[in-house]
Formats: structure tokens, sequence, C-alpha cells
């Protein structure tokens, strides 16, 4: 445990609260590799001053196991945490009207086929010839229809208000377009906006 406050060198209200700091070995064998784990207490007492219900044992234990994965997949060599790291560093961009990869969400955590969630965010991914005027989907059981902006172009990402039981965070509607290899050589403009939705009839 470090006193140390850490915040984000790029963001305003985020701290770094742990770090899995790696130790060299000398033979290059991934089975004796060696990290140090270090929690910042003074990073949770900054994030604990603005969050009235704060869990001070929630927040260690799953900090504390983020950078035990991250250590146990350095050592066999594996990047999934390290892409889901990446993934919320874009969708902090996304937050904030910054540019970001519009296909970073899957690096999530995949919930289904077409739905991936990075921290409390769940995307729910269309992929489309080109922009409808209407766009029906599924959430929780229930099937919504959002009417969508005229000018709106692909990719799109469209955040949802009206849903009942909406994830923590944002609900967002991706819409992709269908066989774009394009995107392979380019970062595409992304459209934004937020939609009302209401439950589909019939």
């Amino acid at each position: 445990m470090s006193p140390r406050t850490v915040p984000h060198p790029g963001r305003e209200d985020i701290w770094t609260l742990g770090e899995c700091i790696p130790i060299p070995v000398d033979d290059g064998n991934p089975r004796n590799f060696q990290s140090r784990i270090v929690l910042y207490h003074g990073s949770f007492q900054a994030l604990a001053r603005g969050t009235s219900d704060f869990d001070w044992t929630l927040e260690a234990w799953e900090t504390l196991t983020h950078e035990i994965r991250h250590h146990v997949e350095w050592k066999a060599r594996v990047p999934d945490l390290e892409a889901l790291d990446v993934a919320a560093e874009a969708n902090f961009a996304r937050q904030d009207r910054q540019r970001f990869d519009p296909a970073f969400y899957r690096d999530g955590v995949r919930l289904s086929e077409d739905a991936y969630q990075v921290d409390d965010d769940v995307f729910l991914e269309r992929r489309l010839p080109s922009p409808p005027g209407t766009l029906r989907f599924r959430w929780q059981t229930v099937d919504y229809e959002a009417a969508l902006p005229a000018d709106l172009t692909l990719p799109a990402f469209l955040t949802v208000e009206g849903v009942t039981g909406a994830p923590s965070g944002d609900l967002v509607l991706v819409l992709q377009r269908k066989g774009d290899w394009l995107r392979l050589f380019r970062q595409p403009r992304v459209y934004e906006a937020v939609v009302e939705v209401r439950p589909a009839s019939g």
C-alpha cells in the first residue's frame, strides 16, 4: 500500500487506484516473471470524496484482482486485460467528446453476439448497409424503437434514453457500416447523438 494520490495524466476526476509493476528477470523465462502490486491509498481517498456511498472494500478488492490479473496475463503472454484497459481509455475519450477508435468497445467484455461492456457502459452493435430512418432493438427482453436523426452518418454512437432497466452507465447503440473495409486504412468521423426510444408497437 502506498499513500500516494495518482491522478490520470490527462483526465480530471480519474484516479489510478492501483498498479502492477513488472520486475525484470534475467533469463527471459515467463515462468519466472514477477510483479509488485501497489494500491494507492491517496487515490482511493480522492475517489471517495466525490462518492457518497463509496465502498472501500469492494473498490479495493476489484483493484487488487484487476492488478493480479495483469500479472497472470503478462506471465501467460495473454494481452486481453491490456486491450480492455485501452478500450477503457478510448471510452473516456468518447465521454469527453474527443476522437476515439470507433471499434474500441469490441475489446470490452462480450455479453452476447452483438453486445459489449466497457466499465459501466453497454454497447449494442448493429451492422447496416446505410443509415436507416428508424431502428428496432431489444434490451432486456423488451423491443424498443428509435427515430434516428436525419443527418446521421455511419459509424454512429447513439446514447439511448428511455429504456427500463438501463445499465449504471450509458446504453449506446453503435451503428457500423456493413462491410466497410476502408476503415482498416482510415479513422472515420464518428457521428454522436442522444436518442429517445419507446417500446416498439406490434
